[in-house]
């Protein structure tokens, strides 16, 4: 799966994307630091009608390639080395989401087959 990155794209449409492809694992967007170049904010961007420019200081523009055997962890760190971007991978399980910090090193295939699973489990 690729999508492009740039400033004018919506947060909604780079989770769209990634939700046809993990139908269990979302994407949350932080708020971008306050200043260029700072930490990212810990508030996680609720509105996702906003545009990446407005979840980031670094203003790189290219196209990321997400595969179902890329860790959650490599997803992470490539969304924030390659665009500023901090994000965080969350887990379905029935009716709620988990993070995967725990599970981090896991694939986001497993992570999603493990989203399945649970949900399929909590709806019997």
């Amino acid at each position: 799966m690729k999508s492009v990155i740039n400033d004018n794209r919506k947060i909604f449409s780079i989770q769209e994307v990634f939700n046809k492809e993990f139908p269990y694992l979302k994407i949350d967007f932080y708020a971008k630091s306050n200043r260029h170049g700072g930490p990212a904010s810990e508030k996680i961007v609720e509105k996702s009608s906003k545009t990446i420019a407005d979840c980031r200081t670094t203003h790189k523009e290219g196209t990321i390639t997400i595969s179902p055997n890329m860790t959650v962890a490599e997803l992470e760190s490539l969304f924030n080395n390659e665009y500023g971007l901090k994000i965080n991978v969350s887990r379905k399980s029935g009716k709620s989401w988990i993070e995967t910090n725990i599970t981090n090193n896991w694939t986001l295939e497993k992570q999603n087959e493990q989203g399945q699973i649970l949900s399929e489990n909590s709806e019997k």
